[in-house]
């Protein structure tokens, strides 16, 4: 592979997969009506071609292009109905805030903006299309924010029930893939025979010997079907006690039968297995913020304008502290906005990102979150041995990772389920 598609696949992989929709031309056969917005021929086969560079880029075997191209239709067809769904609740993506994301990933590629733009454009990328193509995806990342993730909660009793039951026991971790086929929510006894058939058909390509990436890529809804399903690594005690008393049974690389749950039928591999005993360095940081919230009395702009004034406060020499105290609307104000430490992982993405990126005892630029405007200030950072709270950690964060992902796919299901799609890809 040459250097200029490494490039592209690793841009396309690192924005969750490009997208958006080319401007409709008179000439483009319609594949698909998403409510009143039309995917044409050209757009289906500019993001086959992307996906398929980024496949080769993980060096996953691409399905036969009649599956790839309905595989990446659905996909299309999914992304845009949440676009729609962000449009009409007013969510946008700024200039720029879509600014900061393109120098952030050219950095990230060891390239200057203009670099990153001369680079594209000898692959034959138009850097306009590509600049909407990331405004699409980061609007989607918001988008899951607001409504899930921004609603996910994990109590200490959770955690707690966890730690209490048997499968604190098993310290083991368990690097997973899967593959999903979704049944929709009012899907009648017909199409769930169909569906369940579907699944069937998938286990037995993998029984033949198939990679299971690629059996992925070919059947699976779930939004890293296309990625060749990686879940990444779950903790033991974070899974169903039945389900990791089956994985302990299984080989590195074997894969589960079909296994059906309130989304679908789901299909498992076990990648890999380590032991959880080793010690765990985290990253921490000590810090503070305040929140101004957005809600259905206070308007976007004028939250960002109190934000704003609280910070020209603090520049004028008023202290974090006490603005924190005076005005914060977060549970932190009594403490004068003092988060403690923070793991990375805990905090919602916007969040963390600027956090990180924060030099010591300095002041942010507004940060906007899923719960509204926040001021940030970094007062330390640590790398921390965390091993003696490795399960409490792990837990919650599995816990919460679970419910966001089940939360995700039902809400997206019903988004889905509830739009008018008309599918022509088979049309001539």
């Amino acid at each position: 592979m040459t250097m200029k598609k490494t490039l592209l696949a690793l841009l396309i992989a690192t924005t969750l997969g490009a997208a958006n929709a080319a401007p409709v031309r008179p000439v483009d056969r319609i594949v698909a009506v998403v409510n009143k917005s039309a995917i044409t021929e050209s757009d289906l086969q500019k993001r086959i071609k992307e996906t398929v560079m980024e496949l080769e880029a993980r060096k996953v075997t691409p399905p036969a292009p009649d599956v790839l191209s309905r595989q990446v239709l659905e996909q299309m067809i999914t992304e845009e109905v949440q676009v729609q769904y962000a449009a009409s609740n007013g969510l946008r993506v700024s200039d720029g805030d879509l600014q900061q994301t393109l120098e952030r990933l050219a950095g990230q590629n060891k390239l200057t903006l203009d670099a990153m733009k001369e680079q594209l454009a000898k692959e034959g990328v138009a850097f306009d299309s590509f600049r909407e193509q990331i405004r699409r995806q980061i609007l989607l990342a918001r988008l899951k924010e607001r409504e899930i993730e921004s609603r996910v909660t994990v109590t200490d009793t959770e955690v707690e029930q966890v730690l209490k039951s048997e499968q604190t026991a098993n310290r083991s971790e368990y690097r997973l893939a899967n593959i999903l086929v979704s049944v929709p929510e009012r899907a009648d006894a017909k199409q769930i025979d169909a569906l369940a058939q579907k699944a069937q058909k998938a286990l037995a390509e993998l029984d033949a010997g198939q990679p299971f990436a690629k059996v992925a890529a070919a059947y699976s809804d779930a939004p890293n079907g296309l990625k060749g399903g990686d879940l990444g690594w779950r903790p033991a005690s974070s899974l169903p006690l039945e389900f990791t008393k089956l994985l302990e049974t299984m080989k590195a690389g074997a894969h589960t039968g079909v296994i059906r749950s309130q989304q679908g039928f789901f299909i498992f591999q076990l990648q890999e297995k380590r032991s959880g005993d080793a010690p765990l360095m985290v990253e921490q940081y000590h810090a503070r913020h305040i929140l101004v919230r957005t809600n259905e009395a206070v308007s976007e702009a004028d939250a960002k304008t109190r934000i704003l004034q609280i910070r020209d406060r603090i520049e004028r020499g008023a202290s974090f502290e006490e603005m924190a105290k005076l005005y914060s609307e977060d549970a932190s104000n009594t403490r004068g906005g003092d988060l403690g430490w923070v793991n990375l992982g805990d905090t919602v993405p916007a969040f963390e990102q600027a956090m990180t990126s924060l030099p010591l005892n300095t002041l942010s630029e507004p940060v906007r979150s899923p719960f509204g405007w926040h001021l940030i200030k970094v007062e330390g950072k640590r790398t921390q041995d965390v091993a003696q709270d490795r399960e409490k950690l792990l837990v919650k964060q599995q816990i919460r990772a679970r419910k966001i992902d089940e939360a995700y796919l039902d809400w997206v299901r019903q988004l889905r389920d509830s739009a008018f799609v008309d599918e022509r890809l088979e049309e001539k």
